[in-house]
């Protein structure tokens, strides 16, 4: 027993050692090999950086003379509402057909009372739950001497009831939560409104809404321009 519990301390300690003079131990001689293969590299590709430096400086020029450069497009979108993949296939459109422009993708929160009472549904709804499960303990201990009759037609299908609840809950808090909003602006100018009209833009329409407004916009600063001139 004693050289089988030295075996199993020592293994171990040994392991242990051999682990440390790894660690500590030189690396082979592949280093020289590398900065020999590194300065051999350096003196050979002075051209290829020259090369890869010339391209760089074409890209502010290209994003400067976009016909959308400098204006801002805004959707903000209902995302409770599974609208995310109608924002981006629009958001994917305006920037092809109008290079250079920005468009910024936001969430539209309900109004505040909405709001408030979404975060409220989760509470009741695990309320209702608790009474469910454990309501003859907990009706004594606020005051009645008996549950009421509702709580005993719950007791009846208790894993109906509380699914029953789980499912209305979480479609109560969904329709609180969601705006049906899909409001596009133009430099903060609201363009179309998903609220007012009760439907989508279509892609052909919003490319002319907002076609418009930058041509309306050019031509403002081509007159501003001239009159300055």
């Amino acid at each position: 027993m004693d050289r089988a519990q030295l075996l199993l301390v020592g293994l171990p300690l040994f392991l242990f050692c051999s682990d440390v003079l790894h660690l500590f131990t030189a690396p082979p001689s592949k280093p020289a090999a590398h900065h020999h293969h590194h300065h051999h590299r350096h003196q050979s590709d002075p051209q290829p950086l020259i090369k890869q430096q010339q391209p760089s400086l074409e890209f502010p020029t290209q994003k400067a003379s976009g016909i959308g450069f400098g204006n801002t497009v805004s959707i903000d979108f209902c995302a409770s509402c599974s609208y995310r993949g109608t924002a981006v296939t629009m958001k994917n459109m305006l920037e092809s057909q109008f290079p250079g422009i920005n468009v910024v993708l936001a969430n539209y929160p309900p109004p505040l009372p909405k709001r408030m009472l979404s975060k409220l549904v989760p509470v009741v709804q695990f309320g209702v739950i608790a009474i469910i499960a454990g309501g003859e303990q907990i009706f004594p201990r606020l005051g009645f001497a008996a549950p009421p009759q509702w709580y005993y037609s719950l007791r009846a299908n208790r894993f109906g009831s509380m699914a029953s609840t789980w499912l209305l809950g979480n479609f109560l808090q969904s329709f609180l939560q969601s705006s049906g909003a899909f409001e596009v602006y133009y430099n903060g100018d609201l363009v179309f409104s998903k609220l007012k009209e009760s439907r989508f833009p279509g892609e052909i329409e919003l490319k002319e809404l907002i076609g418009r407004r930058i041509s309306n916009s050019q031509v403002i600063d081509g007159l501003s321009g001239g009159h300055w001139a």
